[in-house]
Formats: C-alpha cells, structure tokens, sequence
C-alpha cells in the first residue's frame, strides 16, 4: 500500500459560482496574466512605456494559442484524423493539447507584428518578456495535472502522482513529470533575471537563454514520458525538436554577444521623447529668437561704440570773439 503520494483532481472543471471553467484553460490564463505583469515590470525598468507589454500581448498570446494547437495537431495528427476519431475535437483546446514549440514559433510571429505597430525592436521586448513566460509555462503545466495527462513511468517514489483509470490511460502512481517541468521553469526564470542583471543581457540573448535552459530540461523530462508519440532514430520527436532548438539559442547567444554586444540603450523611442521635460523643448524653441537678440544687442553695442564725429577745428575770427565775450557777459 502506497502511504505518500500525489493525488490527481477528481474533475477537470473548476466552478467560479454557476460558471463552469476548465482547469486548464485557468491555468493558461493566469499564466498569461502572469507573463504580461512581470514583463511589463521588466519593461519599465528597461525604460518602457507601462501598457506596451499588454498591447503586443494582444497579438502574441492568440497567435500563441494558434501556433500550439497547431503543433499538437500537427505532431499527433492521429488523435484526430484516424479511423474512429473525430477530427472537430482538434479545434477543443481545452480539453488539452497544446506544443511550447508551436507556441514560442507563432507567438514570436504575433509579437513582431505588434513591435512593428508600435516601432519597438523586437529582440528587446523578447528579453524582457523571457522569465514572465518561463513562469508562465511553470503556471500552465497545472492544467496537465487537471487532465491526468502527460505523465512519466510507473514509480513508487513518495511524490508519485496517482492516476485514475480513464480513456487511454491506465491507473498507477507515475512520475509527476508536470511537476518536474513546472520546477523546472521556475528555475529557468530565476536563471534569467540573475544572468540579465549580472550580464546585461541585450539584443535577444535573455530570450535565447530562456529557451537554451528550457530546452537543456525539457529533453530529460520528455525522455521520462509514457504517452504515445512519434519517435526518430529510437528518440522521441520532441527530444530531437529540444535539442535541435537548444543548439540554435547557444548559437544565437554566441554570436549575438560578437555582434552586438551590451544592451539596447532605448527600447522604446516615444517612451524617451515622453520623459522629456517640457521646458527643454521651450528652450528649443526659444533658442533662435535669443540667437536674433543677442546679434540685435551685439549690433547696438557696435553702435554705442563706434566714436562719434568730432568737430573740426578751424580758426576762430574776430566777430566770433567779441560774440563770445557779450554772451558771457549777458
């Protein structure tokens, strides 16, 4: 008899008052509020605009969603589209079934288009955006636990997570690997703030080491798992994807740093153009009128000193004596 270990949600739903609400759909959305909050703290500190995180968010979270379902469907193609199966369950995401890889791919696609909008470099929101999705994935992989799937092998260790018997999976205690990831993210995100304030990370490169360090665990984590997948070359697919995307990020890191190295002094053109005090632009303005001025000043100091013209001397006559010698005697 198994005295420790985890016990999984009896239901999947959650019930805010009469509202029914999935777990795994509340756990992508607090994740989402999550990843805006940090990111736009990040942000600010970098020298942001408060609001700019949460207006490309817009575009990045549903691209997101699209771009990991898409994946999952893609990837495990025959949940759906095999004889017996019904291919509208593909477009239910909240029943689960959602691939990072797919999410990072079209969610960057969807943070470009709103970077572009908003003219702000790219790579610069990308850093500061990197630990608020670590957390964020950290946050989401609840929904897992929610719906009982994506666990490892059988285990007896005191943390083993206890399945119930349902549809495609068999009861047991198995290794939480939810729990694994979600550590494991936290782990990444703290990896991240530490090595941006100790490095200065610019230009992509926080971004980068985000999905290095995500990729570096989620390898092992996958090669743990029992579900149905595709294999290449005697490895799961998404092992290859981890370590094909791990080696890209280095890469990236390595020749980012050569590049460009430091850090992006304004992320954020109008954020600057904002913080500007009023009276320097009054200074401005004024500065042509007072360059007149002064040339006016300068003209009228010329005048000033510029001698006036003496009067020559000519010889005094004898009329003009004797009228000199009557006025003064008047």
């Amino acid at each position: 008899m198994d005295l420790a270990y985890i016990p999984s949600p009896s239901t999947g739903v959650l019930h805010l008052g009469p509202v029914p609400l999935r777990g795994y759909a509340f756990c992508i959305i607090i994740g989402v509020f999550v990843a805006v909050w940090y990111g736009n703290k990040r942000w600010l500190a970098r020298g942001g605009k408060a609001g700019t995180v949460a207006d490309i968010a817009v575009w990045a979270v549903p691209f997101g969603l699209v771009g990991g379902r898409l994946y999952h469907v893609i990837t495990d193609y025959q949940l759906y589209f095999s004889e017996g199966e019904n291919w509208v369950d593909a477009f239910k995401i909240w029943e689960g079934g959602l691939g990072i890889w797919g999410a990072i791919a079209l969610g960057a696609v969807g943070a470009w288009i709103g970077c572009r909008r908003r003219g702000i470099p790219l790579p610069a929101y990308a850093d500061a955006i990197a630990p608020g999705i670590a957390l964020a994935q950290a946050i989401g992989r609840w929904g897992n636990w929610f719906n009982q799937e994506l666990y490892g092998r059988p285990t007896d260790l005191p943390w083993a997570l206890k399945i119930t018997e349902g549809p495609n999976r068999e009861a047991g205690l198995y290794h939480p690997t939810f729990l694994y990831e979600s550590l494991w993210c936290i782990g990444v995100a703290l990896l991240v703030v530490w090595a941006d304030r100790r490095f200065k990370l610019g230009h992509g490169r926080a971004f980068a080491l985000y999905v290095a360090a995500y990729c570096a665990g989620r390898a092992w984590i996958e090669y743990m798992r029992v579900d149905e997948a595709h294999h290449v070359l005697g490895l799961r697919l998404n092992v290859w994807t981890a370590i094909v995307v791990f080696v890209l990020a280095v890469a990236y890191i390595v020749i980012s740093a050569r590049v460009r190295p430091g850090r992006e002094e304004v992320v954020e053109p109008a954020a600057r153009a904002a913080d500007k005090p009023a009276g320097d632009a009054k200074d401005e303005g004024d500065s042509e009128p007072a360059d007149d001025t002064e040339a006016g000043s300068a003209t009228a100091d010329e005048a000033v000193d510029e001698p006036a013209d003496e009067p020559v001397d000519r010889p005094r006559s004898p009329d003009d004596e004797r009228a000199g010698n009557g006025a003064g005697k008047g």
